[in-house]
């Protein structure tokens, strides 16, 4: 359905953690543990290919040269307020990695993002940027994103969702065709809403409780 660039990840553990996080029964505890635990993984398959180099190691049995992380270092980047419910569980597994946020939200009556927030290390064009967002619906919002980080002097650029719409995968694609999308899931359709269907609802809500 999609180019290379998209990655959808079909870990047994990763869709039965997706499952349990879209039903409407699972508690906002629950649901954010499920977020994090999902994110984790999800970061897993989105650093697969990162460089790595050979140093000298003294193990307690022997001398040996083993493999290293190598090249750019990491930054992630969250699309407030949602994004902020992946982070931990990337930053447990990528506990150096510098982090900043983009506020954005969504014009009900457009449906086009709105930015009132941007803060980002200084050093963009040094890094791995990773951006963060647990839902790509109509898409705009994650591109709007990467146009602010690459105008940021970002020029090496990740996108990881929980999940996606068609529609959502597209815009990006067309707009960043540079960037590659790791998820858990392509689900069928956006609603007259803007909502991803079947989904999970609003991740934000259900990640802080508003709702």
């Amino acid at each position: 359905m999609f180019d290379s660039q998209v990655h959808v990840v079909t870990h047994p553990l990763v869709q039965h953690k997706l499952t349990l996080a879209r039903s409407q029964d699972t508690t906002t505890d629950n649901f954010r543990r499920l977020v994090r635990e999902i994110a984790a993984m999800l970061a897993y398959e989105a650093t697969r290919d990162l460089p790595t180099e050979l140093v000298d190691v003294t193990t307690p049995v022997a001398a040996c040269r083993m493999p290293i992380l190598a090249g750019k270092k990491l930054c992630l980047v969250s699309i407030l307020r949602a994004g902020n419910g992946m982070l931990d569980g990337m930053i447990d597994l990528l506990p150096n990695a510098r982090v900043g946020h983009i506020g954005l939200y969504r014009d009900p009556a457009t449906l086009e993002p709105v930015e009132y927030y941007f803060k980002v290390p200084d050093d963009m064009a040094e890094r791995l940027v990773i951006v963060v967002d647990p839902m790509l619906a109509t898409g705009n919002s994650a591109a709007a994103a990467l146009t602010h980080l690459k105008r940021a002097g970002a020029t090496s650029l990740k996108l990881v969702n929980l999940l996606a719409a068609p529609e959502g995968v597209r815009t990006v694609r067309a707009a960043h065709p540079d960037v590659p999308i790791t998820l858990a899931a392509i689900d069928e359709r956006l609603n007259d809403h803007g909502y991803i269907v079947p989904g999970l609802g609003d991740a934000g809500d259900r990640i802080f409780g508003t709702k």
